[in-house]
C-alpha cells in the first residue's frame, strides 16, 4: 500500500490554532501601540496649534487669537491673510489628524479681538483611535483628561480647566 504525501487534517488544524493564538496575543498590543502613537501625535498637534495661535496674535493684533482652526491654516499653496494664516498644516486646519478631532475656537472678544482660545483634541473613535482628550489655552499649558465619559468631542474651556497638566 502506497503512502499519500501531504498534511493530514489534524495537522492543518493545529497550525491554524497556533496562528490564531499568536494573533490573539499580538493584535491587542498592536492596537495599544497605535493608540499611544495617535495620542502622542495629538499632543504634538496641540503644541503646534499653541505656537500658531501666538504667531497669529502677533501678526494680526487687531484680531487677537484666531477665531477658528481653519483661520490658522489654509490650502497647500497658501497666501497669508486673517482668514487663512498658513501657520499650520492644511490637514490639521480641517480638524482631523491621526485618529483625533481638533478644534481651536477663539473666545473672550473685546473690540472684535479674541483674548483667549482653547485648542482641544478628542479621539475620533473611543478605544479605537485613542482614549484620552487633550487641550491647551492661551497660557500654553497642555492638559489631558482621562475621558471617563467616552467623549469624541474636543474639550471646551471649562472642561480643560479640570484636566491634569502634562509634565
Amino acid at each position: 500500500m502506497e503512502r499519500q504525501r501531504g498534511f493530514t487534517l489534524i495537522e492543518l488544524m493545529i497550525v491554524v490554532a497556533i496562528i490564531l493564538i499568536i494573533a490573539a496575543i499580538a493584535i491587542p498590543g498592536y492596537l495599544n501601540s497605535k493608540m499611544a502613537a495617535n495620542e502622542a501625535s495629538a499632543v504634538n498637534t496641540i503644541r503646534a496649534i499653541n505656537v500658531a495661535e501666538v504667531s497669529y496674535q502677533t501678526t494680526y493684533p487687531a484680531k487677537g487669537y484666531a477665531s477658528t482652526l481653519a483661520a490658522l491654516g489654509g490650502p497647500d499653496a497658501c497666501t497669508p491673510t486673517t482668514e487663512t494664516a498658513c501657520l499650520i498644516d492644511p490637514d490639521v486646519s480641517t480638524g482631523i489628524k491621526a485618529g483625533y478631532t481638533f478644534a481651536a475656537p477663539g473666545g473672550s472678544p473685546v473690540n472684535q479681538a479674541n483674548l483667549a482660545y482653547v485648542a482641544g483634541a478628542a479621539p475620533l473613535s473611543f478605544k479605537h483611535t485613542g482614549i484620552r482628550r487633550f487641550c491647551s489655552t492661551e497660557r500654553g499649558l497642555i492638559r489631558r483628561g482621562a475621558n471617563a465619559e467616552d467623549s469624541t468631542t474636543p474639550p471646551n474651556a471649562e472642561e480643560c480647566a479640570g484636566f491634569t497638566t502634562l509634565q
